[in-house]
């Protein structure tokens, strides 16, 4: 039976590796895979999957805040008014809008929801978060986008 496997077994071309590790830092790229007939070899590196998804978020709002408080200063008056009255969002997460892609929505701005009512997703390690409406009223503000990365206690919806 070894003599089977041994007969059967894949030659793996060591110096083939290693060129196409280089190449895949070379090229950044994350994996890479040649077929040679019933010969097929596969390279991959793993790559941080939450690291690259909220490294950039913190790095790119530290200079705009820095950068622009003037031009800034409209939003922000605006911004704690929605802020205090917001649904805030419990973990860090990616926000959805709608159950799946092409749906509608769970609540739009003027949409009137009970309490209760999911008002949106926050997906966090592959756990879908159902965000609820503590009260009855209408929506009068959706402060992200469907996708977007969320912060723990960033402000999500407002309802009035």
């Amino acid at each position: 039976m070894n003599d089977k496997a041994e007969k059967g077994a894949m030659q793996v071309d060591v110096q083939l590796v290693r060129d196409l590790a280089a190449l895949l830092d070379d090229t950044n790229l994350t994996e890479i895979e040649v077929e040679d007939g019933d010969r097929k070899i596969r390279v991959a590196r793993k790559v941080g999957g939450a690291a690259p998804v909220y490294a950039p978020a913190p790095v790119a709002a530290a200079p705009a805040a820095v950068a622009a408080p003037a031009p800034a200063a409209p939003a922000e008056a605006a911004a704690p008014a929605a802020a205090a009255n917001a649904i805030r969002s419990p973990i860090v997460g990616t926000a959805y809008l709608a159950a799946e892609p092409g749906a509608a929505a769970y609540a739009a701005v003027g949409s009137t929801v009970k309490a209760g009512d999911t008002v949106l997703i926050v997906e966090a390690m592959k756990v879908m978060n159902a965000i609820t409406a503590p009260h009855a009223g209408t929506v009068k503000a959706v402060l992200v986008d469907n996708g977007q990365p969320v912060e723990y206690d960033q402000p999500l919806i407002v309802i009035e």
